[in-house]
């Protein structure tokens, strides 16, 4: 890498796939739920010795601001901001670019989700300096693409086209939204997909001839962002009338050059209940738990529980429990990807 390297973590969400122990003001990415950390400290832990924390940027929105503020207290406070209101990828990373392009506009950056579970953080490391020389030496937009381990439906593809030079480097053939079971199966069987992470990287420059293609708007709001002593009064005036509308199909998608770099580590998503209980305790049965549990008769449940009350099963099978101080949820682990639904039912103060 021949530029200094910043990093925009994104750390928004609703915080609905993950209640009760998740809320609006608590979302998935402030949750300890599979180490000691939270997965946001767990995103900058990965990147420290990567990134200076002073050319890190983390985004969060106005709901998240005060956990993620109490949360990183040794964090330089300027370099948490909070989006006056929700406009998806696009905006935020166009409001990322601005902040990067004001410190060195010739600076490449990487883009990262704070809510992933990757556990060998120096494979991780090297996989983004793979993705940053590429940017640079290409001029292209790269993206890091996850070898699927099977033909799962909820994540995005890519499909990969020519191998570079560099071993674990394509271009880009073209993005694939959220595929039914037997398409995904298809991706999988053909060899040359990979999972969507949603982790980027590529020079500021590249990025900004890029907004000024595709989404003029979202280019003149970095252009007013950039402006001396204009941030704060753009941040407050102007974003909560930008589009609100994904990167991917704004950007991704109609770029001519894209690249994947394939992840040389684990990446897990943990998208709902169901997907981080393998990370709890287990038992032969099936049985999941993130603490001690009392089981009888009962196979393949999953429980949690962050206020220290005992818990016991009898019976009953294919559940996820999960108790905190103020809320109970039960249901069938089936019936996870509709916990979200379930949520806007609620009284506003349990949300």
């Amino acid at each position: 890498m021949s530029q200094p390297l910043y990093a925009l973590v994104l750390a928004g969400g609703s915080g609905e796939r993950f209640w009760p122990l998740s809320r609006k003001a608590r979302p998935k990415q402030l949750l300890k739920l599979v180490s000691a950390k939270t997965l946001l400290e767990e995103t900058l832990a990965r990147i420290d010795g990567l990134v200076p924390r002073e050319r890190i940027l983390i985004l969060t929105n106005v709901e998240q601001e005060k956990s993620v503020r109490e949360l990183l207290k040794n964090f330089p406070r300027e370099n948490i901001i909070a989006e006056p209101a929700k406009r998806d990828t696009a905006a935020a990373i166009a409001l990322g670019t601005g902040w990067v392009a004001m410190r060195d506009h010739a600076a490449t950056m990487i883009v990262l989700p704070a809510d992933h579970v990757i556990k060998d953080a120096a494979a991780f490391q090297e996989t983004m300096k793979l993705a940053a020389t590429t940017a640079e030496e290409t001029g292209g937009l790269v993206t890091i693409g996850v070898k699927p381990t099977w033909a799962c439906p909820g994540f995005g593809y890519i499909e990969l086209g020519e191998a570079m030079k560099k071993k674990g480097v394509y271009r880009v053939v073209r993005f694939r939204e959220k595929p039914n079971v037997d398409l995904a199966e298809s991706f999988v069987r053909s060899g040359n997909f990979r999972w969507n992470s949603g982790m980027f990287v590529w020079s500021v420059p590249t990025l900004l001839s890029e907004f000024n293609r595709h989404a003029p708007k979202l280019a003149d709001f970095i252009s007013q962002l950039r402006a001396e002593g204009n941030f704060e009064k753009s941040l407050r005036e102007r974003f909560n009338k930008l589009p609100r509308i994904s990167f991917d199909y704004t950007i991704m998608e109609k770029a001519d050059r894209v690249f994947a770099v394939e992840a040389g580590f684990d990446w897990d998503d943990v998208g709902s209940w169901s997907a981080v209980a393998k990370y709890f305790q287990q038992d032969e049965h099936g049985n999941a738990s993130n603490r001690e549990t009392t089981m009888s008769d009962s196979t393949n449940n999953i429980v949690f529980s962050d206020d220290g009350a005992k818990i016991a099963l009898l019976g009953v099978h294919n559940l996820i429990v999960v108790r905190t101080g103020d809320a109970l949820l039960v249901c069938h682990r089936h019936q996870a990807e509709k916990i979200k639904h379930l949520v806007g039912k609620l009284p506003p103060e349990l949300q």
